[in-house]
């Protein structure tokens, strides 16, 4: 047997209660008791304190009960350092026996007394002794009374071949070994791995004296904050409810409000002095806390009790609106404002949530690929996505896997869920791009294409045009309708984001292909643009056919001619980016898919091709296949491309300076970059730069302007990496394609990893899904090594990484520490990205 331990702490105004050493929970109770606020006396358990009786040393029980009167009874409350790791249930009435029962009973009358001993009864067996919850049915069913007592006392004896405890010794130390049981539980293990906590993430316990809310005159308990929830506007809500204990208020109809309201009774009205004592307690608790508080309350006999103080429950528009007005109030700067809304909060508010009073009718689930939330009918096609979307009816995208010819559909639905792929899938990605809500890898359901059924594993089947609801924020999928909260970028968050960007040192582009998404980008604070995929803007329907055309192409002469039709198109589409981005840079990565990307799939889609080209279906199909690849991510793509047909990436280059030439003379402020990506070697550098320098040439002389640009590379492949110094001498800038580079350092298919990714995580393979986090130790490494060598011999080569980690905010705290220039991810990944390097400024 251990030894005894006797470090608890009798909670006083002058204690020293730090959050590390007592837990989140502790810190609050400690600052409302310092301001002298009626809160009933508390005992202390520290984290290390709980740790020791973890280890088997016995806590010194009885000296803890020294500190409260034979008559009284109390709960405990798990105290975790932060309030995010959760913890197990609170247990009230520690203490009762049948004694104490006996003497409640004649204090107030047998029914109330009933139903508190029998809440104790009930909690203890199952919560504490882990009692199968069925076996009470026969107690719980029928009317509380006194025979309920001894029906439920029977229930235990008979279980437990022993009968109930009497001693609140026993009680008090049985309640703190199954707490302390069930945080190290599997459950909350996994719990607190989704909340980032430490593996050995420690929490406190709190002993406090029961204030019962029932009494000979008005009592009872409650909830109140003093914000609304949903925006965090000035709002005192909450319920009270006479003759009850615990958070009962809020789980029975015909509980008060506390404002008045039309729809029923309020404390206010009931009990005047009390509310306005309540409020002015959460006012002077907001000053001192620094927070806005949910207050659990209890009244006995007209006196008011403080029980808890936790964060009041915000949505993520809220968290935004208290932090400012608590600046706008003197209560802290703008640094600590900004360094108390975490960055994934950001994510909520620019995308449709679903509403904290939503009913989750899970059906399955998969990796949450893009955040938001949506509701609409099951599609299996993009063509059926647009043609509902025509009559305004909502969709969500079902499909095994997207491609290519899936982008038209993706921007007429409202979300997309698919039963393959991972985080940097073509669903994934693109997702991101639009900010549609998104689920991959949602293997724990079937999709029949064919069939056009969507099954669950449970055996549940959903037909084509049946409601579902994705949340993109936390990968489930639900059945039904599902009421949603509305996006809102307002000028709160823009206030906020500005805080942000005066701490950070590292710059925030975005990734943006198209006007629209440049636009979005400039909207969401981007200091530019990182990468504008020059590919994105052939996918739509009138390019297409242009893209197409040059791919059949039997020679030099017919390509240029329909690349000819696509340099207008292409200059436009520059010209009005520039317009956007004017004293931005911009920066435009040259074609990089293998080209079968463009070409169709499906007959009825060659058969209409077929007819635009006045071709035979059998060429369509044979070209198809001459252009098909065993492994097309590392076939005839990027550079690779560019050299061998060179008039693809002229044309790209020659509207790039000629739109250039037209923003300059508009009075717009440009230096475009140009990206090459998929680079192994420098001559390829070399080779391509030429051919780019020769457009540019040509373009100054016949426009009669001067212009510059810069030249770069987007290094994706471990060779490109290892002999940055070589590429560097080339090259103005690097970017980091870490999309690419990652799966080819592991090894790893970006599009099936998500098959085996989740066991990976789970068991401990990989700490984190390195498609969607850095891996620092190995992708890392050769970023570092890129840094090093190409600044070697290029001092003022720029680095940036421009692959979906840009918008991690772990990725970012790498980005940030190897001194890197600039991130770019999607628009809607910005603000997230400006307050992730914010924080490392602020945490680091």
């Amino acid at each position: 047997m251990g030894r005894l331990v006797k470090d608890y702490m009798h909670l006083k105004s002058s204690s020293d209660v730090h959050r590390s050493i007592y837990g989140a929970r502790a810190r609050r109770l400690f600052l409302l008791k310092s301001m002298n606020m009626p809160v009933p006396r508390v005992i202390l358990l520290s984290i290390n304190t709980v740790r020791k009786i973890q280890a088997e040393n016995k806590l010194d029980i009885e000296g803890i009960l020294e500190n409260f009167k034979e008559e009284d009874i109390f709960s405990v409350r798990a105290s975790p350092e932060h309030w995010d790791w959760g913890g197990p249930p609170s247990i009230l009435n520690i203490g009762l026996n049948n004694k104490k029962y006996n003497e409640i009973k004649k204090k107030l009358n047998i029914n109330l007394a009933s139903k508190l001993y029998l809440r104790f009864i009930l909690s203890y067996s199952i919560d504490v002794m882990r009692l199968d919850e069925e076996l009470f049915d026969p107690v719980v069913n029928k009317t509380i009374s006194e025979s309920s007592i001894k029906e439920a006392l029977a229930i235990y004896a008979e279980e437990m071949s022993e009968p109930f405890p009497q001693n609140a010794k026993q009680q008090l130390e049985q309640v703190l070994n199954s707490m302390i049981r069930a945080w190290n539980g599997t459950t909350a293990r996994l719990l607190r791995q989704v909340q980032n906590a430490p593996e050995d993430a420690g929490f406190g316990l709190i002993i406090q004296r029961m204030v019962l809310g029932f009494g000979k005159t008005e009592s009872g308990s409650g909830v109140a904050q003093f914000v609304s929830p949903l925006d965090g506007s000035k709002k005192v809500t909450g319920r009270y409810l006479s003759q009850s204990q615990g958070k009962e208020s809020l789980e029975i109809e015909n509980s008060l409000f506390l404002t008045k309201d039309k729809r029923g009774k309020s404390l206010e009205e009931h009990m005047p002095k009390i509310f306005s004592e309540l409020c002015r307690l959460g006012e002077e608790a907001r000053f001192k806390t620094r927070d806005e508080l949910e207050l659990d309350f209890t009244i006995e006999n007209e006196k008011l009790w403080l029980l808890d103080a936790a964060p009041a429950r915000r949505s993520a528009r809220a968290a935004i609106k208290i932090v400012i007005d608590l600046v706008s109030d003197g209560v802290y700067g703008q640094r600590e404002a900004v360094k108390r809304v975490e960055p994934k909060t950001i994510t909520e508010l620019l995308h449709s949530q679903l509403s904290p009073l939503a009913v989750r009718d899970v059906i399955g689930t998969g990796i949450a690929a893009s955040p938001g939330a949506a509701t609409g009918k099951i599609v299996f096609s993009s063509s059926m996505a647009q043609s509902l979307a025509l009559q305004d009816i909502p969709t969500v995208l079902v499909r095994v896997e997207t491609g290519p010819e899936d982008i038209r559909g993706m921007h007429f639905t409202k979300g997309v869920l698919t039963e393959r792929g991972g985080m940097t899938s073509h669903a994934g990605v693109t997702a991101r791009g639009l900010g549609l809500p998104c689920i991959v890898g949602a293997n724990s359901l079937k999709i029949d294409a064919k069939n056009r059924l969507l099954s669950s594993s449970n055996g549940r089947v959903f037909k084509e045009f049946d409601f579902i609801t994705i949340d993109g924020t936390s990968g489930q999928v639900l059945s039904g309708k599902t009421e949603l909260v509305e996006p809102a970028f307002d000028e709160g968050l823009k206030t906020f984001l500005d805080w942000a960007k005066e701490i950070s040192v590292l710059n925030v582009r975005a990734n943006a292909d198209t006007p629209s998404d440049a636009k979005l980008a400039r909207t969401f604070g981007a200091e530019g643009i990182g990468l504008c995929r020059t590919e994105q803007m052939f996918f739509e329907k009138d390019r297409l056919l242009a893209m197409r055309e040059m791919i059949f192409a039997d020679s030099n002469a017919d390509r240029k001619v329909a690349l000819d039709q696509l340099l207008p198109m292409q200059r436009s589409d520059f010209e009005e980016i520039f317009q956007i981005m004017d004293g931005l840079n911009v920066c435009i990565r040259l074609f990089d898919p293998p080209l079968h990307e463009f070409l169709p799939r499906e007959r009825q889609e060659m058969l209409e091709l077929a007819e635009a080209l006045d071709l035979p279906v059998s060429k369509i199909a044979e070209r198809t296949k001459d252009l098909s690849e065993f492994n097309p991510m590392l076939g005839m793509r990027g550079v690779r491309l560019g050299i061998t047909l060179p008039e693809i990436y002229e044309m790209q280059a020659r509207a790039i300076f000629e739109a250039t030439v037209l923003a300059q003379k508009a009075n717009i402020s440009i230096v475009p970059e140009i990206m090459i990506p998929l680079v192994s070697t420098r001559k390829e550098v070399q080779l391509i730069h030429s051919y780019v320098e020769k457009i540019a040439n040509e373009v100054k002389s016949e426009t009669n302007h001067f212009f510059e640009y810069k030249f770069g590379v987007m290094v994706e492949t471990p060779r490109a990496a290892l002999r940055a110094g070589d590429i560097a001498k080339h090259s103005s800038f690097m970017s980091f394609g870490t999309n690419d580079l990652t799966q080819m350092t592991y090894g790893l298919s970006r599009d099936d990893a998500g098959r085996f990714m989740r066991d990976y995580v789970t068991k401990g393979v990989f700490a984190e899904d390195p498609f969607h986090t850095l891996d620092d130790d190995g992708v890392g490494e050769l970023l570092l090594i890129a840094r090093d060598r190409g600044r070697q011999e290029n001092t003022d080569l720029v680095l940036s990484v421009c692959g979906e980690h840009g918008g991690d905010p772990n990725s970012i705290n790498f980005c940030c520490k190897s001194n890197f220039d600039y991130v770019s991810c999607s628009p809607f990944r910005v603000p997230v990205a400006i307050v992730a390097a914010a924080h490392y400024e602020l945490f680091k």
